[in-house]
């Protein structure tokens, strides 16, 4: 697919996902370029009339939703919602995710735990039939950043994983640094054969404070393509 497909396939898929966005929803916004175009196609709805309470999974989200007049709250305010829209940098046949491209991965994961529905939309070019073509990302705290950094490369040794980690950085070299102030990893692990096994690991390394595997959080995803959209999983009523 082009450039111009893609951008075409991420606007079809956000799209599809406004159909299941009901007046007076609690809803969770994401993060990355697929979930903006939800947010854009989202702020003429608010414009005609529709009634909403949303919760931005980031700060860059946010400013696009303040500038469309889209309301926002905090989680702490609406600790429960109805249905999160977030994207995905890659999906399998499970619904099992990686999420974190955008830099966000640790809000997404809090903000889509908080709602009993997920829809993901994301073009085709995310579907892979094994999760880690896409480096995996994990958030960590900048203290101790070269003990954490060995811990993981020693997880993926043993678990027969390439161990090839890169720190995130910006354009000028700095370290990327999250909304929460913490720096992010990008293990390029290659093929991950059980990633349910992976996550519960990752999870035990101190000074991790989350990984980019989401499993078990995706209700529904939708995947476009250059002429139309198809549904994995569940539809939300």
């Amino acid at each position: 697919m082009t450039i111009l497909d893609l951008t075409a396939a991420k606007r079809r898929a956000a799209a599809r996902a406004l159909d299941f966005v009901r007046p007076d929803m609690r809803l969770g916004l994401g993060t990355g370029s697929t979930a903006a175009e939800f947010v854009r196609a989202l702020g003429p709805r608010v414009a005609r009339g529709l009634k909403l309470r949303c919760v931005a999974t980031s700060n860059t989200t946010a400013d696009l939703a303040q500038s469309l007049a889209i309301p926002l709250t905090t989680l702490d305010e609406l600790p429960e919602l109805d249905l999160v829209v977030d994207g995905a940098d890659e999906f399998d046949s499970e619904l099992r995710l990686i999420k974190g491209g955008g830099g966000a991965l640790l809000r997404e994961k809090i903000v889509a735990a908080a709602a009993p529905k997920m829809v993901v939309i994301a073009d085709s070019s995310k579907e892979v039939a094994r999760l880690g073509r896409f480096p995996l990302p994990v958030e960590v705290d900048p203290f101790g950043l070269e003990s954490t950094q060995r811990h993981v490369l020693n997880l993926a040794r043993a678990l027969s994983l390439p161990p090839s980690l890169a720190l995130r950085r910006m354009a000028d070299g700095h370290a990327f640094v999250t909304d929460g102030g913490h720096y992010i990893i990008d293990c390029a692990f290659g093929s991950i054969p059980d990633p349910e096994a992976l996550a519960r690991s990752l999870a035990t390394i101190p000074g991790l404070i989350e990984h980019g595997l989401f499993i078990g959080l995706a209700t529904t995803i939708i995947v476009a393509d250059a002429t139309e959209t198809r549904l994995l999983g569940q539809a939300p009523e």
